[in-house]
């Protein structure tokens, strides 16, 4: 079949989310290594493979507003969950 492009589902850490990938600059686990500790649990436990630098933006704008870390976390915990719900109205 030429000209047809076959795509398949692979198996990474992106599961079966309908979310575009994205080429990453950088050393990432550098990144990881220099976020403070509560930012590295969170991303720890997060169901979505978070990058460094979009966590640290979210959670320096929040800090930047006033939050405390534990309304810096729940900001990036709203995220997720809008992020999530984007992934799954698109794979409708």
């Amino acid at each position: 079949m030429r000209g047809t492009r076959r795509t398949t589902k692979s198996k990474n850490n992106l599961g079966e989310t309908g979310l575009s990938r994205r080429a990453r600059r950088g050393d990432p686990m550098r990144d990881f290594d220099t976020l403070p500790a509560p930012l590295r649990a969170w991303v720890r436990e997060a169901v979505l493979p978070w990058s460094p630098h979009s966590c640290r933006r979210i959670w320096t704008r929040a800090l930047a507003k006033g939050a405390s870390e534990a309304e810096a976390l729940a900001r990036l915990d709203r995220a997720e969950a809008a992020t999530l719900a984007r992934s799954q109205t698109a794979g409708v």
